[in-house]
């Protein structure tokens, strides 16, 4: 995944210029609102496949600069996949069961240490196995260790959404903005998760100490629950599986191999247990890669490649300043938290990355930190805050839109420019 993409100069399109941009803006629009509201649950490829294949046949886009396109966002794509497949078999495994039952000890009754817990845990979860296995697989068991202790879930459910974003900034593969910036800034996985350790612990902890404030009422002091019994027990082949996997995307990025084969592999591992044992079947594994979702990916990867050649790229070019300064640093970070906010955030890691990429690393992960943090603003910045939503909502649980925005727009400058500080640190500290 090493090296970066130059984005080549577009052959003159069949469209004239104004139509393309239109028709390309048009495209994008549909897509991302279909994926934001997703009518019965139909997946978010419904209208972006379709939407990519409109945007070649009409020459929004060529079909050379597509195919580059789908073939720089294939090993990513093939990365996903692994990683929600081995999230997902950790889950049948009762990784996540006994998490619960560990967060329920650590807080002993008490709900500020049950928001400790929380993020303690939703920390690691999401930079080692995605945050897509914090919102599906961790956001249930929070509600139900809530409910068990009978405290307000409110607090400890938010936190599961803002730290699927804010702390994913660890490791490549803890989202799919970090693997297209990881792509595109040159690093090892290793130098990569030196660069951003600072900047992921001091976000983590403004986003707490915001937190704190905002819900002091729905944390209330409570009794010590009693002990709850023994534990259960922790599944010792799921977490030495994801430890090796881990070692090897350490190991592949070190010999200039793709880390999707360590990725891979460790899923393939998880899935030859469960499939003997008969704990899953190949229909759930392939389930579990969320085919829809990745169809989704490479079609968008299309179609904002066709607004980036008919003048997004033009215009965010002439704003997004040059250079590796602190305030710079500061700018560019700003800049792709609103632009996540407007187009999604997959969409502004797509369009910026490769514009940062000339100005160097630095830049390349002040877009991270803004794309990574910033959608914790809106519903609409990031796919997993959405998911995130219905997962929430089919528990009946109370998601306001008010309070969500007051929530983000105290919690994103908050974490944002300390991070962005700690990151101009490390980056004068590792060096690149």
């Amino acid at each position: 995944m090493g090296g970066h993409h130059r984005t080549r100069p577009l052959r003159r399109s069949p469209l004239n210029t104004p139509l393309a941009e239109t028709l390309s803006v048009a495209l994008l629009a549909a897509a991302l609102g279909w994926a934001v509201l997703r009518p019965a649950g139909r997946s978010e490829a419904v209208v972006a496949v379709p939407a990519a294949a409109v945007a070649v046949a009409l020459g929004a886009v060529s079909p050379e600069h597509a195919l580059t396109e789908a073939e720089r966002l294939g090993p990513v794509v093939g990365f996903l996949a692994a990683v929600l497949v081995l999230a997902h078999l950790c889950d049948v495994e009762g990784l996540f069961t006994a998490c619960g039952a560990w967060m329920a000890r650590r807080a002993a009754g008490r709900p500020r240490r049950l928001l400790v817990a929380v993020f303690v845990l939703a920390s690691v979860v999401t930079a080692v196995l995605s945050l897509d296995a914090t919102v599906v697989l961790l956001t249930p068991v929070v509600f139900a260790t809530a409910a068990r202790m009978g405290v307000r879930a409110k607090p400890h459910v938010y936190a599961t959404a803002h730290l699927s974003n804010t702390a994913s900034l660890l490791l490549p593969v803890s989202n799919l903005t970090n693997l297209l910036a990881f792509e595109a800034s040159g690093l090892s996985f290793s130098r990569f998760a030196a660069l951003m350790a600072l900047p992921w612990v001091v976000a983590v902890g403004a986003e707490y100490l915001v937190f704190r404030r905002f819900f002091t009422a729905d944390l209330p002091a409570a009794e010590p629950a009693p002990d709850a019994g023994p534990a259960p027990e922790l599944p010792l082949f799921a977490l030495v599986t994801v430890a090796c996997t881990l070692a090897g995307f350490v190991v592949a990025s070190a010999v200039g191999i793709e880390p999707a084969w360590a990725a891979c592999a460790g899923a393939l591992v998880m899935a030859g247990r469960a499939l003997v044992r008969r704990r899953v079947t190949p229909v759930a594994v392939v389930r579990a890669a969320a085919p829809g979702f990745l169809a989704f990916v490479l079609a968008l990867g299309i179609i904002v490649r066709a607004v980036v050649d008919n003048g997004l790229a033009g215009a965010l070019r002439h704003v997004l300043p040059d250079g590796s300064g602190l305030l710079v640093l500061l700018a560019v970070a700003a800049l792709a938290a609103v632009l996540a906010n407007l187009i999604n955030n997959l969409p502004a890691v797509l369009v910026l990355v490769p514009l940062a990429a000339p100005a160097g690393t630095g830049a390349v992960l002040a877009v991270l930190l803004g794309v990574n943090i910033g959608p914790n603003l809106t519903y609409a910045g990031s796919l997993a805050t959405l998911l995130w939503r219905r997962v929430v909502q089919a528990r009946e649980e109370q998601v306001g839109v008010g309070e969500f925005t007051r929530l983000g727009l105290l919690t994103v400058p908050a974490a944002l420019v300390p991070a962005v500080v700690a990151l101009w640190a490390s980056l004068r500290m590792v060096g690149v």
